[in-house]
């Protein structure tokens, strides 16, 4: 048995995206990012989140965003040889694309963005490829791309954001109908344009895979 010292993070997921190679862990005792915000509005202190990695097999651990007052940390994306995650400074009202580099182990600011540029933090995501910063309001069925470009558009009722490939987004929408043994419930994936135009409906659900691949399940 191989003992990880992880700072007291106990639950590890693989980065998507990184081919088994990478796993991540954060302090979750705060809630998501929207929530971390909420807290910090209200005026109550926030301890902040950490972003842990460990790399497999060796177990080496990395810790590129270490825990800070007034700071919160998203779940990351495994890009081109770098990690990336989204880090909220509310101090000083800045969003930080962090890159951890998987070849040298260096970490650097890849992008900054002021907090005041976007509306909250409800459902903000990176995603990838390529690299992209989203939020979407499920309110108002609201869909933006934030960064590396700026579009927004509404969302059909029931759907999700979860891809992009290129200047594909991919959106899954779930369906029911039906009451008892007549009940039927199935997925649909959206690919749209950077307008929201639609370009294409399949049936079922897409999947990304470790590799980087995307699977289609229908």
């Amino acid at each position: 048995m191989k003992t990880i010292e992880t700072d007291g993070i106990t639950y590890l997921k693989p980065v998507p995206g990184a081919t088994a190679e990478w796993y991540y862990g954060m302090n979750y005792e705060e809630g998501d990012l929207y929530e971390a915000e909420e807290i910090f509005k209200s005026g109550t202190p926030l301890k902040g989140r950490k972003l842990c990695l460990v790399n497999y097999p060796d177990g080496r651990v990395y810790i590129p965003v270490p825990q800070a007052e007034g700071q919160y940390c998203d779940s990351p994306v495994f890009l081109d040889n770098g990690i990336y995650a989204l880090n909220a400074d509310f101090n000083r009202e800045q969003l930080r694309i962090i890159r951890f580099d998987c070849i040298d182990f260096t970490v650097e600011i890849h992008a900054e963005l002021s907090l005041t540029s976007i509306k909250d933090c409800y459902n903000l995501r990176l995603h990838i490829s390529p690299l992209t910063l989203t939020r979407q309001c499920v309110g108002n069925n609201e869909f933006e791309v934030i960064w590396p470009e700026k579009t927004s558009f509404p969302m059909g009722d029931r759907e999700s954001f979860f891809l992009r490939d290129d200047n594909k987004l991919f959106f899954s929408r779930w369906n029911e109908e039906g009451e008892g043994s007549e009940y039927k419930y199935w997925e649909e994936t959206i690919i749209r344009d950077m307008k929201g135009n639609t370009l294409e409906t399949l049936p079922g659900d897409m999947m990304l895979m470790p590799d980087g691949e995307v699977w289609h399940l229908r």
